[in-house]
């Protein structure tokens, strides 16, 4: 059996609100979200979403919150 972290390749997606996640890079991505350009294991993905991803609000309500709301 191979080992997940090594063998699958990996994408970081985003969605519209700023959300983070990983997606099988062999898959078609559900509606709504979009790569970010980091592929990798899925090790590799889930430490650069932990370096990026570093206010866990959606974008719509971090807007609201700084007065800008679209």
């Amino acid at each position: 059996m191979a080992c997940p972290d090594t063998d699958e390749m990996y994408l970081v997606v985003r969605n519209d609100e700023e959300q983070y996640s990983i997606w099988r890079a062999d898959r078609a991505l559900p509606a709504g979200w979009h790569p970010d350009g980091r592929r990798g294991t899925r090790q590799e993905c889930l430490d650069h979403i932990d370096a990026v991803w570093t206010d866990m609000r959606p974008l719509s309500l971090r807007r609201r919150l700084a007065g800008a709301d679209v």
